[in-house]
């Protein structure tokens, strides 16, 4: 029987850290990017999530930890790791100038494409980032959405195999940002892509992974699906007839976790099987009419409060294998 081997990960990070003077920014996160993945890397403001993008790209060295990019490791080999990254930061870097012919012009030559494939690399990432109308428009003329398309398609113009996106839709209109967010799927369609957002629908609408940092720490790792489940089986909304008064009813079930959604319902968190049994058994005994009993799964919003606010997040959750 044949095995199929696991794809050679593009990106591979290894208790990576970074110390600002007393304040350990990041601390000792590894993770993998493989080919064909769309990876979010999610965090509130001030997490880490830049200062951990600013070390894969190699634009600030770790404190401790290792970078392997395509197979190069970022100290020991950083031109040949760099040629492998494209990196889009939060404020693209863009000359207003330039039309944006010029601009990619100059993105090839930093690059170091050869002279007779400069035309081509131009061609190609204003092709995949739908700039094919406005090469000749100036960039400071652009829309914000035009601008931010420029910025990818200079993190990609020399092909490389794993792209970094940082708050690429912060500003945009909706409009925009659902184009900006088609985009980015198609790339992570050939290559590997890690997005760094705290904006929970950009991670849902174009991520098949996602992994949490929380106060420099990685708190969670694994796909949509996983991070789901960790709202699923956690409340229930009951309703009765004869509704007992919230404290009688805390009291029957050994719980505080209760709130009056109206003069009916509750929403209450416990256990879905032991509180359906509980519960049905204390209605049927005390009278109160239960004529609802339904799972009210979390958000990923709440998920994503809840995990990054826990006392507990400091332990890493790791999706099964």
């Amino acid at each position: 029987m044949t095995q199929t081997s696991s794809p050679t990960p593009l990106v591979q990070i290894t208790d990576l850290s970074r110390h600002f003077g007393a304040n350990q920014a990041v601390k000792n996160i590894s993770f993998t990017l493989n080919p064909g993945e769309v990876l979010g890397f999610l965090g509130p403001n001030g997490a880490g999530k830049s200062t951990t993008m600013q070390m894969i790209c190699g634009n600030l060295a770790p404190t401790t930890g290792q970078i392997i990019i395509n197979g190069h490791d970022l100290m020991d080999e950083p031109i040949a790791a760099r040629s492998n990254i494209g990196y889009l930061p939060e404020n693209p870097p863009l000359y207003r100038e330039l039309t944006v012919d010029e601009y990619l012009d100059y993105c090839a030559r930093l690059h170091r494409i050869p002279y007779g494939e400069v035309a081509q690399a131009i061609d190609f990432a204003k092709a995949h980032c739908g700039l094919e109308q406005v090469g000749k428009r100036l960039i400071g003329n652009l829309s914000k959405g035009y601008q931010q398309r420029t910025g990818i398609a200079q993190a990609i113009i020399h092909q490389p195999a794993v792209v970094v996106l940082d708050e690429p839709t912060v500003g945009l209109d909706p409009i925009q940002i659902r184009e900006i967010r088609e985009l980015i799927k198609n790339l992570g369609q050939d290559r590997g892509v890690i997005l760094s957002t705290h904006i929970l629908p950009e991670v849902q609408a174009t991520c098949n992974r996602v992994q949490i940092i929380r106060q420099g720490e990685l708190i969670f790792s694994g796909s949509i699906e996983t991070l789901n489940r960790q709202g699923q089986g956690k409340q229930m909304r009951v309703a009765f007839a004869r509704p007992p008064n919230p404290a009688q009813l805390q009291q029957q079930l050994a719980t505080e976790q209760i709130s009056q959604i109206d003069p009916q319902r509750f929403q209450i968190q416990l256990d879905q099987a032991l509180l359906a049994e509980k519960l049905v058994r204390i209605s049927v005994d005390q009278d109160w009419g239960l004529f609802e009993l339904v799972p009210d799964n979390s958000s990923l919003e709440d998920i994503f409060v809840e995990l990054t606010r826990s006392d507990s997040a400091s332990q890493n959750r790791e999706e099964a294998a």
